[in-house]
């Protein structure tokens, strides 16, 4: 039987955690993230415990209005229909999910929002071997875009890529590009990064080489913005436009986003699945920004491009 050696990535995942919440509390200053363990009951059998994890939210922070780290380690004897319709090989299974998602939401409207998630599933049956695969990825969502800021947010990528051949940042830039795209809206969610998912083409050490590259690259490619851009002056028009495009954020996460789909679908903890959403968020009808304005401006951003 194939030996998956799981105590090894969760211990990275822990780790990833840790550091995320120390950089970003350090670059914000002024607060510090809590702490919430929580443990997951079985949607098939309610009294039995199945799995768990600990959300990390920092709120009302000097410049981060929100952020949360979270991890969670869930497991269950079978999975949702949702799954298996994806994945008709995964009925009968047994299964285990772990990863580390993170969402900074800041005040200032020049500092993006950006996501970053990594994660492991493994699924077996007796007389089988495991069935395995790593996903993660990133994206920046901007709402008074630089140009310096985006190249070098795709740098970063690049870089985390390209130990693993030339031609994976390409491949997963097109894929986050796919990903991130509200259909109903002809738009991108912001200006991209890269996504994987169902990653089990090279060996495990590799693949799992790949997932902590991708997780270590994240805060160096996000930090230096943030550091950049949070004392830039800004008026209450800038805020505005920041809540209204925050209700794009909200629509990709509640329509589109497999993990919150998932998590929801497998009776993950709602509190922690829904962290990723603003705190704050205007709505507007049919809103549309004046011709030539730094807003209407962010329009030319929300397609894909090819940044380096």
């Amino acid at each position: 039987m194939t030996f998956i050696p799981l105590e090894k990535v969760r211990q990275y995942l822990l780790s990833l955690q840790e550091n995320l919440c120390h950089q970003l509390a350090e670059e914000d200053g002024a607060a510090y993230f809590g702490s919430d363990n929580w443990t997951r009951q079985d949607p098939t059998h309610p009294k039995l415990e199945s799995g768990g994890g600990c959300t990390r939210v920092l709120n009302n922070g000097a410049v981060i209005e929100q952020a949360g780290v979270n991890f969670s380690h869930i497991f269950g004897s079978a999975l949702p229909d949702s799954a298996t319709l994806q994945h008709p090989e995964l009925v009968g299974c047994s299964f285990q999910a772990m990863g580390v998602s993170v969402v900074v939401h800041s005040k200032n409207p020049y500092v993006p929002t950006a996501h970053a998630n990594v994660r492991f599933f493994i699924a077996e049956k007796p007389h089988c071997p495991p069935i395995w695969w790593f996903g993660g990825g990133y994206d920046l969502t901007p709402y008074y875009p630089f140009e310096e800021d985006c190249l070098h947010w795709h740098q970063v990528v690049a870089k985390a890529c390209h130990p693993f051949g030339p031609e994976i940042y390409p491949r997963y830039k097109e894929k986050c590009d796919r990903y991130f795209y509200l259909k109903h809206r002809d738009e991108t969610r912001g200006i991209g990064g890269l996504f994987f998912d169902d990653l089990n083409e090279w060996p495990f050490e590799t693949c799992f080489a790949f997932m902590q590259s991708v997780g270590d690259h994240f805060i160096r490619a996000y930090r230096p913005i943030i550091a950049k851009r949070k004392n830039t002056a800004f008026t209450q028009r800038e805020r505005n436009f920041q809540l209204y495009r925050r209700g794009r954020y909200v629509e990709f996460n509640l329509l589109y986003d497999r993990g919150t789909l998932f998590g929801l679908q497998s009776g993950g903890r709602t509190e922690s699945i829904l962290m990723s959403l603003p705190p704050e968020v205007h709505w507007r009808y049919d809103w549309q920004p004046e011709l030539g304005s730094p807003e209407a401006r962010l329009s030319e951003f929300l397609k894909p491009k090819d940044w380096l």
